[in-house]
């Protein structure tokens, strides 16, 4: 493949909160960091016994540190065969790209905690990564945050604020995944973010605990559903939803466990019918995010969604009706797929570490001050 020899091939990859699998993009970028654009995207989504045992890692168990290696060995056989898809279809040899950006896939995150400085543990293997690819793996791109008192999390923002930044208008940009997170982007400001809540995660988990499917495809279920006021109330009581930013979130807190906890008091009143949770799931996701929106991007022209919640035409509606007069769309509309946002950032974050450059935003995390981020496993 012929390219200006000051552009360099760099490799994202992403497996996040939903455990669907891995997302995969070769990308071109600049010397100086611009973007130049997505080559190649595949995907793969995980086998069910990988998932399964992620999601186990998600709370204490037995032989945990057993269970996390091999779950991490998995990830990374995983991520190298979305790698060589890469090569192959655009036929680039492995040494012509610079280095491989490898999120992990969160199994905790609990930054702060415990003895005050707390820890984000992202599984894979880099090192075997490395190995079975022939390039060089940047991987572990939170810990350093986390390390200068920062929440680790959000990290895109950055990437967004390169990416689809307005020098006339303040643009909100909000990537549902498993958990969804908002960017805000002013002009000649620093990127702000921070999570919102749940994404797609607690709707995907009522849907195969029902009906045995991963998701609910274009959010028909939700949409075959009635809202239930009170249960969306309680949600919301949540008082995570009440901190200021920095802040953060995942499974540690929003769980099975902690969703069923507050079925289970709705149901002493009147068992509630499956499809009005989900409608209810869905509503509680649109709601986190506009409420956000009003609260912290008042003065934002529009919207942009990315991660599998673009796909789910029930949860966009809501957020819709939810947001009056803002124009919410794709990313696809900015020339980036909502599918590739997310793995096209890490490919960035790579660059970033390659060239010694801090990736971070204090804004947004509220660590101590820029760091570079990640940890490098030469091929």
């Amino acid at each position: 493949m012929s390219r200006p020899h000051h552009d360099a091939l760099f490799i994202g990859l992403m497996s996040g909160t939903s455990l669907d699998g891995v997302d995969g993009v070769l990308c071109r970028l600049g010397a100086d960091g611009c973007w130049l654009g997505v080559l190649a995207h595949a995907h793969r989504p995980f086998p069910d016994a990988l998932r399964q045992s992620l999601m186990a890692l998600q709370a204490s168990g037995p032989d945990e540190l057993h269970r996390a290696a091999l779950a991490g060995n998995a990830i990374a056989e995983r991520y190298a065969e979305v790698v060589h898809t890469l090569l192959a279809c655009t036929g680039t040899p492995a040494h012509a790209v610079r280095a491989i950006g490898a999120h992990g896939q969160t199994v905790r995150h609990q930054p702060g905690l415990h003895d005050g400085v707390g820890y984000t543990l992202q599984l894979g293997n880099g090192a075997l990564l490395a190995e079975r690819t022939g390039i060089d793996v940047v991987a572990d791109l939170r810990s350093r945050d986390v390390a200068a008192g920062g929440q680790g999390a959000p990290l895109v923002p950055c990437f967004h604020q390169h990416v689809f930044g307005r020098p006339d208008a303040t643009r909100a940009v909000v990537n549902i995944g498993g958990i969804s997170n908002l960017t805000i982007l002013r002009p000649g400001e620093p990127a702000r973010g921070f999570d919102c809540g749940p994404g797609n995660a607690l709707m995907d988990h009522w849907i195969h605990h029902h009906q045995g499917h991963d998701y609910d495809d274009r959010g028909a279920w939700a949409a075959s559903g009635t809202v239930l006021p009170a249960l969306l109330a309680d949600l919301l009581a949540q008082p995570y939803f009440a901190l200021q930013p920095p802040k953060s979130t995942g499974r540690d807190l929003f769980h099975p466990a902690w969703l069923q906890e507050r079925l289970d008091a709705l149901a002493a009143v009147a068992k509630p019918i499956p499809a009005d949770v989900q409608a209810t799931l869905c509503e509680f996701t649109a709601a986190t995010i506009a409420d956000d929106v009003q609260r912290h991007a008042v003065d934002a022209a529009d919207l942009l969604v990315c991660g599998g919640g673009a796909f789910n035409d029930a949860l966009i509606g809501r957020l819709k009706a939810r947001l009056p007069g803002l124009a919410v769309h794709s990313t696809d509309a900015q020339g980036l797929p909502a599918l590739q946002v997310e793995a096209a950032a890490f490919a960035w974050l790579a660059h970033r570490h390659v060239h010694r450059q801090a990736a971070n935003e204090p804004a947004v995390t509220g660590a101590a001050g820029l760091r570079v981020l990640g940890a490098c496993y030469p091929a």
